[in-house]
């Protein structure tokens, strides 16, 4: 197997083993977890920096189907702490994309970290200085707005034409060369964004339309807004605004063929404590449940508000699908007890208390504009990173894959052990996959469809605890439980990563 590694600015040549291989407990983690530990050897998992690699992978199990051709992204945190200062928040570290190049002689493996304003500045300074969502220190600073973080770009990757596309919380997306993953820069598209723009990390494309749609909260003790964004392939069509009630996180929304539809659930973010005394994202979340939580509406033509529903008082972090059939919409959804951002820390012990939550099916009757009904799917171990065939986003469909905690409901740390193939045609999920012992899983599941067939692959991470090694998964999409049909050996570590694309070659491409 041929492998390039290299250090990446700020990590010495002589530190490449140490940060892709197995290292020892972090030194500032006093927090020990508590209960019982139901992630033995996740330490490992992250080290304070991952190297940048370019290798050829080896598939030691099974075989990649023919019609797997083309690219896979992921993007993650993989940098931890810089210059003596160790995170302590998942969300905290710095992103790198991890991409696959499928193609007829094998599998290419390419990592690079996402050159933004907080890397360079400070690979330059040779020392943090920027405030962390879950991590600050004396002097951390905020963007040059001084209205929120500097984004360290570490959630989301996206094609978009012949661009790709990373993006973080609240903030410009960054350009990435498709082939080599160089940074090209921020994406402003043609200048209608800017630095005071807020700008979600879950665009929703609508592919025969042509058209993107993105969201972003602008955060206010007086008056908090929603900015709704449509794009054509013009460039910007609107920007709308929505008031709201209250200054709510909100991480994902979802699209159906004429509506945009967000999940506001009432964990308030505090932005006077943010900016003016200092404290991290997560020390100004509240959890406020007494609240309640709504389902805002919107139209897509533009961006009026349609309906606002009260849904109860849960927590949503992620969306999955929605589509109309004639008066009704059908929003699903990945609902929690409570909030899931203080289970990502500290690291490594993560998850340690996490809530109970899984996939309900809203049904909303627009005419009358009221909730005719809810139903819940009985799969409840804290799944995440929901995933559908996105050739059936916006239409009905039945089939999504999620990553799931089998060890919910027991204190102690844990990690993503299972993944969950589940149908909204049956009342419970029973086409599971469940990793061995010290075995981890990691990255949104993505579907791979059969050109002209209903068969399909999906693709996620393993880390192998045991023996310090990454690998990537491809399972039967209908028949995940019988375990993956093909295991890719990355021969070292790969950082976990948090949402994934996969772009298909065209027939015609080399």
């Amino acid at each position: 197997m041929s492998v390039k590694t290299t250090a990446p600015p700020g990590l010495a040549k002589n530190d490449v083993t140490t940060a892709v291989g197995i290292v020892p407990a972090r030194e500032q983690n006093a927090e020990a977890a508590s209960g019982t530990d139901f992630a033995p050897g996740i330490d490992a998992a992250f080290p304070q920096e991952f190297a940048e690699r370019d290798c050829a992978l080896e598939c030691v199990q099974g075989e990649v189907p023919d019609f797997v051709r083309g690219r896979y992204y992921l993007n993650g945190p993989a940098r931890f702490g810089r210059d003596g200062l160790s995170y302590r928040h998942w969300l905290d570290g710095d992103g790198m994309i991890c991409s696959l190049h499928f193609h007829e002689n094998g599998v290419h493996l390419k990592s690079r970290y996402i050159r933004s304003t907080k890397f360079l500045r400070e690979h330059d300074a040779k020392r943090p200085l920027f405030r962390a969502f879950g991590t600050t220190f004396e002097d951390s600073q905020l963007n040059r707005i001084k209205n929120g973080l500097e984004s360290p770009v570490n959630i989301s990757i996206y094609a978009l034409g012949d661009r790709l596309l990373a993006l973080g919380e609240q903030g410009l997306p960054w350009e990435l060369d498709p082939e080599t993953l160089e940074t090209r820069g921020a994406f402003t598209f043609n200048g209608r964004l800017n630095e005071a723009s807020p700008f979600a990390a879950h665009p929703k494309f609508d592919a025969r339309s042509g058209e993107m749609f993105n969201f972003g909260v602008f955060f206010s003790s007086q008056a908090p807004r929603l900015y709704l964004y449509c794009f054509g392939p013009e460039g910007l069509r609107y920007r709308k605004a929505t008031v709201l009630e209250y200054s709510c996180s909100v991480h994902d929304f979802s699209l159906s063929p004429r509506h945009a539809i967000f999940y506001l659930s009432p964990y308030l973010l505090d932005v006077d404590a943010l900016v003016q005394k200092r404290r991290t994202v997560m020390e100004s979340l509240d959890w406020q449940p007494e609240r309640g939580s709504r389902l805002l509406i919107l139209a897509r033509s533009s961006g009026e508000p349609v309906a606002s529903l009260p849904i109860g008082n849960r927590y949503c972090l992620h969306l999955i699908n929605s589509f109309e059939q004639n008066d009704r919409l059908f929003v699903d959804v990945v609902e929690f007890d409570q909030p899931l951002y203080s289970e990502y820390q500290p690291i490594p012990n993560l998850f340690q208390n996490v809530a109970r939550g899984g996939p309900v099916r809203f049904t909303i009757d627009l005419t009358r504009k009221e909730l005719v009904d809810r139903r819940r799917i009985s799969y409840s171990s804290a799944p995440d990173f929901p995933a559908i065939d996105p050739q059936q986003v916006m239409q009905s469909y039945e089939e999504f894959w999620m990553l799931g905690i089998s060890a919910t409901g027991n204190r102690g740390r844990k990690f993503f052990d299972q993944l969950v193939h589940a149908n909204w045609n049956e009342s419970a999920s029973s086409d599971i996959y469940q990793s061995p012992p010290m075995r981890y899983l990691g990255g949104e599941p993505v579907f791979i469809g059969a050109p002209g067939s209903r068969d399909g692959v999906v693709i996620c991470q393993e880390f192998d605890a045991d023996h310090g090694q990454s690998f990537f998964l491809l399972f039967d999409a209908r028949n995940v439980r019988r375990g993956p049909i093909a295991r890719l050996a990355c021969g070292q570590m790969v950082h976990f990563g948090f949402h994934a694309a996969f772009q298909r070659r065209e027939r015609n491409a080399g």
